[in-house]
């Protein structure tokens, strides 16, 4: 019987879907992901579930390394429950721990933002470990990898290595000198390019803030009150927003990345020489998206396309080059999809599908809808063209607004045109509204009858 394929499985923190070369984006260069892009499949249309507070990061990690909806992914049952959304649901199995039972030796670098016992269980091995949510990338709090699963501040350590070069050195040591007979899981969690944007140079310097292009649906504000233009991410620049400051984030955004896609570069050069690249899946994914000056909102606490897409690129082996999908699929797909790749079954009852078929090209069926939230104000639902939004003020702040949106996707791509209100497209409001009732049943959506 063939040794199954090892995995490096890369997640970064705040990359959005579309920005990465290969994905359209004109301005930012990324050569390595490009080139894994050309090598691979990239999922296209690929989505997160939501949040429930503003660290919509937690909940979105919990759903990766479950394959499953937030609520059956964390021990949350509630919006607004950060301290449950950390904690993985007890008895559910997430995809180290899943690899690690079926023969994998497992092994963790960089950043988990979830409880410290699912690490544990999930891990066999680990370094530079970082259980947060953002730093100063030059002054990164890691632990040593514990088996105990005992992490206390006194061991804690600040490295001063940028974040990218700390972890991306800490994977190419790994990969340098593994040895055993069993294949490895490879757990790479970045901490890019998430804010503090502070790439080095000769990146900081590589995008010019005045020659950046706005994107076609920057705004100097929201259009209307989303229940969540007052927190930490959309104070990172002024109200309202000034062309000049938003073009600066974009630049040093882009700057992030292209650091980071040149690290994953000679991550990817130490597998090719190790000789173990022939047999081994990368697959390269994001927390979730980020708007960065689109519809006014630089953060990634709503359901715009910018916020809840976010890439997935494949490749090795079974894997065919050169292969976009546009099909709909989740975030929380990628689990079980893994799992078919490398010949081994996923957990019964997870809610991920295995997008084997479409990945490998033996299928071009996805999702015939995806559907997110964000807290009790928001709730999106999708199809192949169709996309609605449902908004409603918050009963426990009053802030947002009781509003629609409705938008033709394959001709307004930017989310600019609202036709909620034009009664032509009642009939397609309406099947989303069967299919978001639908949706939030299924899910358990605590909020669910509030959003008819």
């Amino acid at each position: 019987m063939a040794k199954r394929p090892n995995v490096i499985f890369i997640i970064a923190d705040d990359h959005r879907h579309d920005a990465i070369g290969a994905a359209g984006d004109r301005t930012v260069r990324t050569p390595v992901l490009d080139a894994l892009a050309q090598a691979g499949t990239m999922m296209s249309s690929t989505h997160i579930n939501g949040g429930v507070d503003g660290a919509v990061c937690v909940p979105c990690r919990a759903c990766v390394h479950t394959g499953n909806p937030i609520f059956q992914a964390t021990e949350s049952q509630k919006i607004g429950d950060h301290a449950n959304t950390h904690v993985i649901r007890r008895g559910a199995a997430t995809m180290p721990s899943w690899f690690r039972e079926h023969g994998y030796h497992t092994h963790a670098i960089g950043k988990w933002h979830n409880d410290k016992a699912s690490f544990t269980e999930g891990f066999g091995g680990g370094e530079a470990l970082f259980f947060g949510g953002m730093s100063d990338h030059g002054q990164v709090p890691v632990f040593d990898y514990d088996a105990t699963g005992r992490y206390p501040p006194e061991v804690l350590r600040i490295e001063s290595k940028h974040s990218t070069e700390l972890f991306t050195d800490a994977a190419i040591g790994f990969i340098e000198q593994y040895r055993e007979e069993a294949p490895f899981f490879l757990y790479l969690a970045y901490t890019a390019p998430h804010d503090p944007r502070t790439a080095p140079e000769p990146y900081a310097s590589m995008y010019a803030a005045d020659q950046i292009e706005l994107p076609p649906n920057y705004m100097d504000e929201h259009p209307f009150d989303n229940g969540e233009l007052d927190i930490r991410d959309e104070n990172l620049a002024e109200y309202p927003r000034k062309q000049a400051e938003v073009r600066t984030h974009i630049a040093d955004y882009y700057a992030m990345i292209s650091h980071l896609d040149h690290h994953i570069g000679k991550m990817l050069q130490a597998l090719a020489d190790s000789g173990k690249a022939e047999n081994t899946l990368v697959v390269y994914t994001a927390d979730h998206g980020l708007a960065v000056g689109q519809h006014g909102l630089l953060g990634k606490q709503n359901v715009y396309d910018h916020s809840i897409r976010v890439p997935w690129l494949v490749k090795g082996p079974g894997v065919p080059p050169s292969r976009r999908v546009d099909a709909l699929v989740y975030h929380y797909d990628i689990f079980p999809t893994l799992c078919g790749l490398v010949g081994i079954a996923p957990p019964v009852g997870i809610g991920g599908i295995n997008m084997e078929a479409l990945v490998r090209g033996e299928s071009d069926e996805g999702r015939d809808t995806v559907y997110s939230f964000y807290k009790d104000i928001q709730r999106m639902i999708k199809d192949d063209r169709w996309k609605m939004i449902r908004y409603r003020r918050s009963a426990d702040t009053g802030q947002g607004s009781d509003t629609l949106q409705l938008f033709d996707l394959v001709n307004d791509p930017w989310e600019l045109s609202n036709l909620a209100f034009d009664p032509r497209y009642r009939p397609q409001i309406d099947k989303l509204m069967r299919d978001l009732a639908a949706w939030e049943a299924r899910v358990g959506d605590p909020y669910g009858d509030e959003f008819p």
